[in-house]
């Protein structure tokens, strides 16, 4: 059965079709600043807001204070000195023909948190909710959810306010950003602001600007999907009104005649998927249903999935609010254009520090967990991924050790989230520590087949265990290594036998007498062992001798 995506609602039309507003007369704020909000500390804070043309507006917070002018469009915007971090609440004054106060507002980190369905993963779904949950009271955390929009052009706001931390308000919010802050927190007693903007299941053009598209020819076939998506703009928001009534109509009338049905199906496809997980079977085909239902008018803004529309929607209007970093994880519907990834991604980061204005802030990701997949897509993503940290001021923690093989969201949210704020204390805060997982660094000839080394093995390599099992997934062996493979001249992979020596692993097969390249966990559900002392896992990896 074919479920509407929550995200695909006539409101995403409202931010390109609203009519400009009558008058300007009292100053006016976006939606990221507020009550609650934390301001990043050791930076200049840039505010900005709307007044009458020509008005004078003074931005007062503690002793610091800026002042501007409104342009003819009625825009103004200042930067505040760089604050000290703070825990006791202040209030931002802005005064114009009017004042606007924002109270307990605090100085501390503030983090971004974007990407799609495994970051926006709620608290409320974790495996660990249940102790989790009477935790998750802290006034010093706060929280700010942008709800999802798409815009053809960038949007002028968000829709979203500041919440503190609490049992009541982190169930929806995402888990990863959650546990990600719950670690700074713990680390540098610091009020921490997250800001979670992030939609299911889209891939990262969507949140890259049009601008940035078009720096590299191979991502010229976005521009092209924008400007046909322009050249109709108009003609396909004027019919799309009438054309969602009628698709509403119909689904009404499907769902009276086979909805019922549908549902009893779906039922028993969720019933046999049940079955063969708890079998380690593969999942059945989801069914396809005699009588499909209505099929919902295409967004006239090309959708969540379409080339910047999540960028104008839900990144553009947040800049340039200050910030420390942005952690990321998405790559999941990318996975079909792997190769491409490597372009896109690296021109997403460098377009969000362009427009951000902000230089190269910190940019943290997620490398993909686990899923029943054995396609080249997945490990070639990760191998995307991790080409990526040839950008400076990046950092990588790796999921792919606690993955589901049959969901594509594994449930341990908070092992991401400690690996990510790992990431962060050497990338962001300068911290000389332990981050990584050994990272592949050469593969030479060696008398019992290859030698593999590594960097970032910390303590040592060493076998060791997911710290998150999922149910109905059989644990790993701790005796001996598992997940490599080598291939000869023809190209044909094997499972290889091998084993940690030092700061190397050795790797043989009887069957591949000559080889001359490794792999290790090349598949979409990986399935292997290595680890260093520290308990971090080894990312996928490929190589060839020279």
């Amino acid at each position: 059965m074919t479920l509407t995506p929550r995200f695909l609602l006539p409101a995403a039309l409202s931010l390109g079709l609203a009519a400009p507003s009558a008058a300007l007369a009292d100053v006016k704020m976006p939606a990221i600043f507020g009550d609650h909000m934390v301001l990043q500390q050791n930076l200049p804070v840039p505010v900005w807001g709307a007044a009458d043309p020509g008005e004078a507006v003074t931005v007062t917070f503690g002793s610091a204070s800026a002042s501007a002018t409104a342009g003819p469009d009625g825009k103004w915007s200042v930067k505040l000195p760089a604050l000290s971090p703070d825990a006791q609440p202040g209030a931002l004054k802005v005064a114009g023909k009017n004042t606007v106060v924002f109270n307990d507002v605090l100085v501390g980190e503030v983090w971004v948190c974007s990407g799609q369905s495994n970051m926006e993963f709620p608290f409320a779904e974790a495996h660990n909710v249940a102790t989790e949950l009477p935790k998750a009271n802290d006034p010093q955390m706060r929280l700010f959810h942008v709800k999802t929009r798409t815009a053809h052009l960038p949007a002028p706001d968000v829709v979203g306010t500041w919440q503190l931390c609490t049992p009541a308000t982190v169930p929806s919010f995402t888990a990863v950003g959650y546990f990600f802050g719950k670690e700074l927190r713990a680390r540098y007693n610091r009020p921490v602001g997250l800001i979670e903007t992030n939609v299911g299941g889209t891939p990262a053009q969507a949140w890259t600007s049009l601008e940035g598209l078009k720096q590299d020819a191979v991502l010229s076939h976005y521009v092209n999907e924008w400007n046909r998506v322009d050249a109709n703009y108009q003609k396909a928001c004027a019919g799309y009104a009438a054309a969602n009534a009628a698709y509403l109509a119909a689904r009404k009338e499907w769902q009276a005649k086979y909805g019922r049905e549908a549902y009893q199906t779906f039922l028993k496809w969720k019933q046999d998927c049940t079955e063969a997980i708890a079998a380690r079977h593969p999942l059945p085909p989801k069914p396809i249903l005699a009588v499909p239902e209505p099929l919902q008018p295409a967004d006239p803004q090309g959708g969540p999935g379409g080339a910047t529309t999540l960028y104008n929607g839900m990144v553009a209007p947040l800049q340039p609010y200050a910030i420390r970093g942005a952690i990321w994880y998405q790559g999941e519907a990318n996975t079909g254009a792997a190769a491409e990834y490597r372009t896109l991604f690296a021109r997403m980061i460098t377009d969000w520090r362009r427009t951000w204005g902000e230089g190269d802030f910190p940019f943290l990701w997620v490398q993909l967990a686990g899923f029943n997949r054995d396609d080249i897509g997945w490990p070639a993503l990760r191998e995307s991924q991790a080409q990526t940290l040839s950008l400076p001021n990046t950092g990588m923690a790796t999921a792919v050790d606690i993955g589901l093989w049959y969901n594509i969201h594994p449930m341990d949210k908070l092992d991401v989230g400690k690996r990510l704020a790992l990431v962060a204390r050497h990338v962001a805060y300068g911290e000389d520590l332990v981050y990584s997982g050994p990272v592949f660094q050469a593969v030479a000839k060696d008398p019992a087949g290859l030698r593999v080394t590594f960097q970032d093995t910390g303590s040592g390599l060493d076998i060791e265990k997911s710290p998150w099992i999922g149910p109905n997934v059989d644990p790993l062996p701790t005796d001996h290594l598992v997940g490599f493979e080598l291939a000869g001249a023809d190209g044909k992979w094997v499972p290889a036998d091998a084993k940690i020596d030092g700061n190397a692993v050795l790797v043989s097969s009887a069957s591949v007498t000559n080889p001359v390249e490794v792999r290790y966990d090349w598949k979409g559900s990986p399935q292997g062992n290595l680890y260093n002392k520290e308990g971090l896992p080894a990312p996928p990896f490929h190589g060839k001798v020279e």
